[in-house]
């Protein structure tokens, strides 16, 4: 019965401090949780891998326009671009979806590895310069910068923009909020003047490739489901931010992990599946609302409750994974993977450039820099929905 069901407040400062020690005790007692929020209405909170997995993958469970309630207040002019593929389901989703897709291959991320360790390489080069004979914030400059000069790179925002796109990605970057609302009409119009540059100068990248998919597809991309896109994937690719941020913070805290990539550098693919779910960027995935009067786990679910995966919790499930309280950088891949980058028809377009380009960065960083540690206290954003800092301050050695 519902009654049954374990309460958690994401307001809990237990919660906040460290969800993973949190949710743990209670994912032993149920597979469902339910979330209170000061102000909000409450969700199901999925706390085990396999509910989780098949909850993502059930048409029954959408994400919608009330997923995105909180929307920024913008300009009139900019409303119609704020209906992202995100929010799209069924047929509109898989048509817009399958325009972009190419893009975002596992075989495309790879070949777009000599850009990345270019750019990479550059931002160490300056980051040398930033630190001096002291410590330097390796968020600010370079956590933040590098996903959106990937990004960019791939989409093709012209280079003499990128200053402006970095702004926008350091907003993006720092969760939804006053900042962000403030930098939603930069955004479209930098993605309206980028197409408009593409149209006059054709070129091999995303926004080319979605030209040519608009002169040639049957469904035809309209003007503003072309601008929608570039601009949602641009602030989507922003995702290796914090994560690269997360998993230096981890390593840099524990020094036998950290000791095994520098001895064999072979292991990093994988490492970098271990950390996104050791200490991935998002703690709870975007809320889903039932379609209809169902249950999860036995747990009854009435039409339009709001549900998301937890996971903090499902990441650590005992169920999926071995001692998943260690970090092992070692970890074999076998079986039912982390679940980081959710699952099912909104499976993250961007993780395939993400996971090359959080091994990219680590990768160059323990090669330049041997002797990187910790430079004081790295704080974090209390924030139940993300696992995020708000600086990384390291000496360089």
């Amino acid at each position: 019965m519902t009654s049954a069901v374990p309460e958690i407040s994401l307001a809990d400062p237990a919660v906040i401090t460290d969800p993973f020690a949190a949710y743990a005790p209670v994912r032993e007692r149920s597979a469902v949780a339910r979330l209170t929020v000061p102000g909000l209405a409450p969700m199901w909170g999925v706390l085990r891998h396999a509910e989780a997995r098949a909850m993502l993958g059930d048409p029954r469970f959408e994400l919608s326009e009330e997923t995105f309630a909180l929307r920024p207040d913008v300009p009139e002019d900019c409303k119609p671009y704020l209906r992202t593929m995100q929010e799209m389901e069924g047929a509109e989703h898989a048509r817009l979806r399958r325009l972009v897709a190419p893009a975002f291959t596992a075989r495309r991320a790879q070949s777009f590895r000599p850009p990345i360790e270019r750019i990479v390489d550059g931002l160490l080069d300056e980051l040398t310069g930033h630190a001096g004979t002291g410590s330097v914030d390796l968020l600010r400059h370079f956590a933040r910068p590098l996903p959106m000069d990937v990004i960019c790179e791939l989409v093709g925002i012209p280079g003499a923009d990128r200053p402006r796109w970095r702004e926008y990605g350091s907003a993006v970057a720092a969760g939804a909020g006053e900042e962000f609302g403030t930098a939603i009409p930069g955004i479209i119009e930098g993605a309206r003047e980028a197409v408009a540059a593409r149209r006059a100068e054709p070129a091999d990248d995303l926004i080319g490739d979605l030209i040519r998919a608009q002169a040639e597809d049957g469904d035809r991309l309209s003007d503003v489901e072309l601008v929608t896109l570039v601009w949602s994937v641009v602030l989507g690719g922003q995702t290796p931010t914090n994560l690269i941020a997360n998993c230096v913070a981890t390593l840099l805290a524990n020094p036998g992990q950290l000791a095994l990539l520098r001895e064999n550098p072979a292991l990093l693919p994988g490492a970098v599946e271990e950390l996104t779910r050791w200490c991935g960027p998002q703690l709870l995935t975007m809320p889903r609302f039932a379609r209809e009067d169902t249950e999860l786990a036995g747990v009854p679910v009435g039409k339009g409750d709001s549900v998301t995966v937890v996971l903090a919790s499902v990441n650590r499930d005992p169920r999926v994974f071995a001692d998943p309280g260690t970090l092992d950088v070692t970890r074999a891949g076998n079986g039912p993977g982390h679940l980081g980058y959710a699952h099912g028809p909104h499976f993250c377009l961007g993780a395939a450039l993400a996971r090359v380009q959080t091994e990219v960065a680590l990768a160059a960083l323990l090669r330049r820099f041997p002797a990187l540690a910790a430079a004081g206290e790295a704080p974090r954003m209390p924030d139940p929905g993300t696992w995020r800092l708000t600086a990384l301050p390291v000496t360089l050695g």
